[in-house]
């Protein structure tokens, strides 16, 4: 399987917030799993977690490409062509 355009230019910010989800931290909520968007270093909780951060952070912000931001995990996900990478 070819590797998407956006897999493949995605950069590596720094994370804004090492220690959680943006948006959890700042009202309380609770996460599963991190995301690190690729474009601008947001991190965002997952799909499974009860806010959704990251994806929604995808909708307003049209930055394409997520890291896994758990230790240990490099796998990195393109929504706009829904495929990993």
């Amino acid at each position: 399987m070819a590797t998407c355009e956006h897999l493949s230019h995605a950069g590596d910010p720094a994370a804004k917030t090492p220690d959680g989800c943006e948006e959890c931290l700042a009202t309380g909520g609770r996460w599963v799993h991190l995301r690190r968007c690729l474009e601008c270093g947001h991190i965002g909780c997952c799909d499974s977690s009860p806010s959704k951060h990251a994806t929604q952070h995808f909708h307003v912000a049209a930055h394409p490409v997520v890291q896994s931001f758990e230790p240990g995990e490099q796998w990195r996900w393109c929504y706009v062509d829904n495929q990993m990478g």
